[in-house]
């Protein structure tokens, strides 16, 4: 049995941007015009548009946008006030990230189960209490620069960030993507502060044209992945493995031969 993506799909992509600055707004419009999807990593100390009441003199998405601005996207969690947790004792890590959940659950009215880690550091104690919050997923900014879907998803590494070099000739490779991959992942990364404090959106531009629009890619959050890839993960087999049993509430799509199939969610099969 070969893993799929939905609907047979060989590859996945997928982008988080981080910080909830206005500049989101031009990003999204981008993504949207590509048919692509994200996963916005927010900051809810932040969301405010007035310079005046931002000390860092940063413009950010305003509470009263957030649904609209990013509609068919994913709005996850960044810690409410961006802070390193190296330093912060357990009470503190909890009440940032708990409290960044809350405030975005009763803004977006969606459960945020995702998140991503300010400054990326993280450790194992890190990721536990993640995990007791109800966390799924966090992404922390070590870069693989391959396609292999995480084993731990609380230890996400994306693929790369937005802006290193090596970014054209990745998506590339990930279009030709070798078959040796399971359901091979590309991640990319980033601010969309960084594209406009310069005023030179160019790449991500060229770079969404590139990677727009193809049918053998599955474009998806960053919760969807980690949703569908723990369903593939929670399929139950036979001792022979030739039966499967489908306890999760997601249809699982493989490749048997040459044909594409599907195990549905409460789905016994024979294989």
């Amino acid at each position: 049995m070969n893993f799929l993506y939905p609907q047979g799909k060989k590859q996945a992509l997928t982008f988080s941007f981080d910080d909830n600055q206005d500049f989101d707004k031009k990003l999204v419009e981008i993504f949207n015009k590509n048919n692509l999807k994200g996963t916005f990593n927010i900051n809810s100390g932040t969301l405010c548009g007035n310079i005046g009441e931002n000390p860092d003199g940063n413009v950010y998405v305003k509470p009263e946008e957030v649904n609209e601005l990013y509609k068919g996207h994913e709005v996850a969690a960044h810690g409410v006030d961006h802070k390193f947790i190296a330093g912060l004792s357990d009470v503190m890590i909890v009440n940032e990230f708990l409290n960044d959940r809350r405030t975005l659950e009763q803004i977006t009215g969606n459960l945020v189960q995702g998140a991503a880690y300010a400054f990326g550091w993280h450790d194992e104690h890190i990721m536990d209490i993640l995990k007791k919050l109800g966390f799924k997923y966090s992404r922390g900014v070590d870069s693989t620069f391959g396609f292999f879907p995480p084993q731990d998803f609380l230890d996400w590494k994306p693929t790369c960030h937005q802006g290193c070099e090596e970014l054209f000739e990745l998506g590339e490779s990930f279009l030709n993507c070798p078959g040796y991959i399971e359901l091979p992942l590309m991640y990319v990364w980033g601010h969309s502060y960084e594209f406009g404090r310069s005023g030179d959106w160019s790449n991500i531009e060229k770079f969404c044209e590139m990677m727009s629009n193809k049918d053998f890619i599955w474009y998806a959050t960053n919760m969807e992945i980690c949703d569908y890839i723990n369903a593939t993960r929670s399929l139950e087999f036979s001792a022979d493995g030739k039966k499967a049993y489908n306890p999760t509430l997601i249809e699982v799509f493989y490749k048997n031969d040459s044909s594409v199939c599907s195990i549905k969610p409460g789905e016994y099969k024979i294989l």
